[in-house]
């Protein structure tokens, strides 16, 4: 539901829950169904959108009630019921705030790599699914590189687990800064990372994973780690129905690489 049209349900529920409170007058309370478009509203058009339909709720529910002609024994008491109630209010909007804040940390998590902060292979498999059936259904080329990092566990084994987590931060900060906010990239596990290159040809790709390439070797020579990086770039004018189809082939142009003597990029154009 989109933020605009959650706000017109929101507003005309509460228009028709006050009308029928007014209707119905004092004997039947409806101070329940003011929280229907108060926990829409908080839910799917934001927080501050919440609050403002607490207190459109509660302030629509003291005129009903005025205007049904409750008398009450003091005249303080409707702005005290109002006042409760608009407390009520705002505690429903700021549970459901929290809720759907913890919700979506949960799943930012459970789709990115920890360490590099880049999607993790069940999220890059499902984006790729996505972007696969995008790319056949507008024929659109689609690039996948499958990249590795040459002589990593020599990191590790000499320098540390430690030295070696900072250099995989820094490769996919690279990858980050090097890729356009539509292009998918993913540490698939270990030191071997992928990047979907969305609407991207073969010249395009060529440009952006030399660029890559380029960026990583400056920051290994830099920190004197002895470190390369071999890519397999496929692009796909109409890509498989499966991801693991296109995973499969970069993959196997990668390894063709590193038994080549590691440190290249080979790219190669298929049809599917």
């Amino acid at each position: 539901m989109s933020p605009p049209f959650c706000i017109f349900l929101c507003a005309m529920l509460l228009v028709i829950v006050g009308l029928i409170d007014y209707i119905t007058g004092n004997e039947i309370s409806l101070s329940l169904f003011y929280l229907l478009p108060v926990s829409l509203a908080t839910w799917y058009a934001g927080k501050w959108n919440g609050i403002l339909f607490c207190f459109a709720g509660a302030t629509i529910w003291f005129f009903a009630d005025m205007m049904a002609g409750h008398v009450y024994s003091r005249a303080g008491i409707p702005y005290w019921n109002a006042s409760v109630r608009l407390g009520f209010f705002l505690v429903v909007s700021y549970l459901l705030t929290r809720l759907r804040t913890s919700l979506a940390h949960e799943k930012t998590l459970s789709r990115t790599d920890s360490l590099t902060g880049l999607y993790n292979t069940r999220a890059f498999y499902d984006f790729a699914k996505t972007e696969i059936q995008r790319s056949r259904r507008f024929k659109r080329p689609l690039t996948l590189g499958y990249m590795d990092l040459d002589n990593f566990k020599t990191v590790n084994d000499q320098l540390g687990h430690s030295t070696g987590d900072v250099l995989l931060q820094s490769v996919a900060e690279i990858i980050r800064n090097n890729t356009r906010a539509v292009d998918i990239s993913a540490r698939l596990g270990g030191d071997e990372f992928a990047i979907l290159l969305t609407e991207t040809g073969i010249e395009s790709a060529r440009t952006v994973f030399l660029k890559i390439q380029e960026k990583i070797l400056e920051v290994m020579q830099r920190n004197s780690w002895p470190v390369t990086v071999s890519i397999g770039s496929v692009t796909y004018k109409s890509p498989p129905e499966t991801v693991d189809d296109m995973v499969r082939k970069a993959d196997n142009l990668m390894y063709t690489v590193k038994n080549s003597g590691k440190n290249s990029i080979m790219h190669e154009l298929a049809e599917k």
